[in-house]
C-alpha cells in the first residue's frame, strides 16, 4: 500500500541520524487511515464494484512486533513479516489463507524490470504518437525542504506532542518552454521528547535501509543514481539533512499530504487548513490544479510522460463560473493518518514471525507489491 511504503521513507529520513543499540523486543499499536483528497472520490467510485475497495477508507488498525532482527505488522487482514537476517519480506493473506515470499533482490530486480519495460513500450511507439520528451539537460530540478516547530502542543494518545511541519517540493522547469510542475509533500507531525525503547523501531528501519542497499553504512542515504541524473539536488538533501535536525522526538500522530501546487507555495498543513467535509464543496481535483500548473513537467523529466502547458497569462475569468472568485492554487491528491500507540518492551512470542500452519504459499504476482 502506498501509505505504508510513505510511512516507511518518512521513518527513515527521521533516523538516519541515529546511533544504534542492543537489539531487543519492541511492540506498539498503529492505526492509519486515508482522511481525503481526490483518491477518495476513486475509491467511493471503485467501492461501488468492489466489497475490498469500500473497505479502503476505514482505518486499519495493526500491532507492530519487533524482535531481533525481524518485525512483523499484523492488521486484520493481512500480516507482513520483515526478516533482514533471510533478507524476505513475507506477505500473509489470512482472507485467503495464502502467502508470498519476495527477497530483497527480487524488489530490486522488480523495479529494474518495470522501468526496462517502460522504456521500452515508449520506444515501440510510434514517433508520432508520443510525447515530447525535453532534453535531461534543458530542465532545471529544484528541491526545497523546510521543517518548522510551530510551538503548538495538544494530547495525542494521552501524550503532550508538540506540533512539526516537514513540507517538501520538487520543482521541475523546462528552460526552453518554461513550462512548469511541483509535486509536494506536506507532514503534519505530532512528537514527544521520548518514548522508552522506540529506538529499537528506529534501528530496525536504519538495518533495513542498508540491506535494500538505500543506505550505505555510517554515510546515511544513498540517493547515487539520483543524484547523476539530478545535480542539483546534492544542495536539496544537504539542506534536508539540516532541517531534519530541527525534529526532535518522536511522531505519534501523523497527517501527510500528497498533491500539487502552482504558487510555488508548500501544501498547506492539516492543522492550518483542514480539508471540507463530505458534505462541503470538494477540494479542487489534481486534475482541475494541472491544467493551471503543467505538473506533468516533473513526470516528463522522470520518463513518466509529456510536458503539460507552456506558462502564459490566465485566461479572463468568465463571469458564469463558480470558480472564478477562487482559482486553486493547489490539490490534495491524497491525505493519510497515522497514530502509534500502546507502547511496549515486554519479551515478544516467536510465533508472530511464523507463517500459521496450512497456509500456502502461492507465487508472486507484479500487482503484490
Amino acid at each position: 500500500m502506498h501509505v505504508s511504503r510513505l510511512q516507511k521513507l518518512t521513518i527513515l529520513a527521521l533516523t538516519a541520524a541515529m546511533p544504534s543499540t542492543l537489539l531487543a523486543d519492541y511492540t506498539y499499536q498503529e492505526t492509519t487511515q486515508i482522511t481525503g483528497g481526490s483518491i477518495v472520490a476513486m475509491i467511493k467510485m471503485a467501492g461501488a464494484f468492489s466489497s475490498q475497495a469500500r473497505k479502503a477508507g476505514d482505518p486499519v488498525v495493526s500491532s507492530v512486533y519487533i524482535k531481533g532482527n525481524r518485525m512483523a505488522k499484523v492488521s486484520p487482514d493481512r500480516i507482513e513479516i520483515i526478516d533482514l537476517d533471510k533478507e524476505t519480506i513475507t506477505n500473509i493473506d489470512t482472507i485467503k489463507h495464502t502467502y508470498t515470499v519476495i527477497t530483497f533482490q527480487q524488489m530490486k530486480d522488480q523495479l529494474a524490470k518495470a522501468q526496462q519495460e517502460m522504456e521500452k513500450k515508449q520506444a515501440e511507439q510510434p514517433a508520432a504518437t508520443q510525447p515530447a520528451k525535453p532534453d535531461a539537460n534543458d530542465v532545471k530540478v529544484s528541491f526545497d525542504v523546510h521543517v518548522r516547530n510551530t510551538g503548538v502542543a495538544k494530547q495525542v494518545s494521552g501524550l503532550s506532542a508538540d506540533e512539526a511541519i516537514l513540507t517538501m517540493m520538487m520543482n521541475a522547469t523546462d528552460q526552453k518552454s518554461q513550462q512548469t510542475g511541483t509535486m509536494a509533500i506536506t507532514n503534519d507531525m505530532w512528537l514527544v521528547p521520548e518514548i522508552p525503547g522506540y529506538s529499537e523501531v528506529r534501528d530496525f528501519y536504519m538495518r533495513m535501509a542498508t540491506k535494500m542497499g538505500v543506505m550505505t553504512p555510517g554515510s546515511g542515504l544513498d540517493f547515487s543514481k539520483f543524484l547523476a541524473q539530478n545535480p542539483g539536488a546534492t544542495q536539496a538533501l544537504d539542506s534536508m539533512g539540516k532541517e531534519m535536525q530541527k525534529i526532535k522526538g518522536v511522531p505519534v500522530m501523523q497527517v501527510m499530504r500528497m498533491g500539487t501546487t502552482t504558487d510555488g507555495k508548500p501544501l498547506p498543513a492539516a492543522s492550518e487548513a483542514p480539508l471540507p467535509a463530505a458534505a462541503s464543496p470538494a477540494m479542487p481535483s489534481a486534475s482541475d490544479v494541472a491544467k493551471q500548473s503543467a505538473a506533468s513537467a516533473i513526470t516528463s523529466h522522470f520518463g513518466l510522460g509529456g510536458f503539460g502547458h507552456k506558462k502564459s497569462d490566465p485566461p479572463p475569468p468568465d463571469p458564469n463560473s463558480k470558480q472564478n472568485a477562487a482559482t486553486p492554487t493547489s490539490a490534495v491528491l491524497m491525505e493519510s493518518q497515522t497514530t502509534v500507540s500502546n507502547f511496549s518492551s515486554a519479551p515478544v512470542d516467536p510465533s508472530h514471525f511464523e507463517v500459521p500452519a496450512g497456509y500456502k504459499q502461492v507465487p508472486l504476482q507484479s500487482d503484490n507489491r
